[in-house]
């Protein structure tokens, strides 16, 4: 059974950081394009951050660039996503996402994963 699992999410006072873990069961992270997504509430869900399967290019949401840094740990089969000076616009639950693994680059859109845990919060307040 294909499984992805958050965490790492927390309170946390702006200037903070955390770092979220993608933890994946039943396949191996590194055949899969990998996204980070966000939604606050009354907001559509966001790419913030992903991975390419082959080559580890990158993607960060404008916003985010030079904050938070996607990564992989392919011997924990986890990707990560750390996240300095939050700020509370950062505030959000945040998801992974695994896309199909016949794609090599990942994307910053909602549609185009296939696999999806189930989000952890994160809170950015004083």
């Amino acid at each position: 059974q294909v499984q992805l699992v958050e965490s790492g999410g927390g309170l946390v006072q702006p200037g903070g950081s955390l770092r979220l873990s993608c933890a994946a069961s039943g396949f191996s992270l590194e055949d899969y394009p990998i996204g980070w997504f966000r939604q606050a509430p009354g907001k559509e869900r966001e790419g913030v951050s992903c991975v390419s399967r082959s080559d580890g290019s990158t993607y960060y949401v404008e916003s985010v660039k030079g904050r938070f840094t996607i990564s992989r740990d392919n011997a924990k089969n986890t990707v990560y996503l750390q996240m300095n000076s939050l700020k509370p616009e950062d505030t959000a639950v945040y998801y992974c996402a695994a896309r199909a693994p016949r794609y090599n680059s990942c994307s910053g859109y909602v549609w185009s994963y296939d696999y999806w845990g189930q989000g952890t919060q994160v809170t950015v307040s004083s």
